[in-house]
């Protein structure tokens, strides 16, 4: 069964950040091995069919279960959809990667069982749409994984965060925002949050506007009368 459709042609390139791509292609593979462990319990125990919103250059790709049946990973941006198919027939996992845009998914409405968020919403235009498409994609009771960065506990470095949000941040990091509360938002789209626990990267040594980060999972409310 297809669980998407041809995505518009606008929708192919609709995000063109190629110069940070290749800076952010090599700073992400040199630090998986702090992130990767996060990956893989982020990813843990998914089973059926799984929607990555966000794949980038795929490094999530190489963790995703025997159990997890197909992945249909979302990248808008070109140079990182390109390592990303790389990595798709490297890793063995059943991916399709599809061109689309996190605010207008090309997929059918209830057809996911899971749904992978990984360091992407702090990128999104649009918070909102994002977990609303979200939302209609998954099937009810559907589950949401999420790591993604978020603001700092400490009140000076929050205020940092968020005067970077409002400069240079966005501009020299691909629409990158550091200050934004992710588990707010997820809560605001419906979904009822089940675990969250905050995560600090790297765990040793001096902390960065994106230290900050929450692992954590949620899931779509099953349909009334379910």
């Amino acid at each position: 069964m297809c669980s998407w459709t041809r995505p518009a042609r606008a929708h192919r390139d609709a995000v063109r950040h190629p110069v940070f791509a290749r800076v952010y292609a090599k700073v992400s593979v040199a630090t998986e091995p702090e992130v990767g462990p996060y990956r893989a319990e982020l990813l843990a125990g998914l089973s059926g069919r799984v929607v990555e919103v966000g794949a980038g250059n795929g490094l999530n790709f190489g963790h995703y279960p025997p159990s997890v049946s197909e992945v249909v990973a979302i990248e808008p941006e070109a140079v990182l959809r390109r390592l990303a198919r790389t990595a798709a027939r490297r890793s063995g996992a059943p991916v399709d990667m599809v061109p689309g845009v996190a605010e207008a998914l090309p997929l059918k409405g209830g057809a996911f069982d899971a749904a992978v968020l990984c360091l992407v919403l702090c990128s999104v235009r649009d918070t909102a749409r994002t977990l609303g498409e979200l939302h209609r994609v998954l099937r009810p009771g559907g589950v949401l994984r999420f790591f993604e960065h978020g603001v700092a506990p400490g009140r000076a470095m929050a205020a940092a965060q968020r005067g970077l949000d409002r400069t240079v941040w966005p501009f020299l990091f691909g629409g990158c925002h550091v200050a934004r509360d992710p588990v707010a938002s997820i809560e605001r789209a419906g979904f009822v949050v089940e675990s969250r626990r905050p995560v600090v990267v790297p765990a040793k040594g001096p902390r960065l506007p994106t230290s900050y980060l929450v692992l954590g999972t949620a899931r779509r409310p099953p349909s009334a009368g379910a």
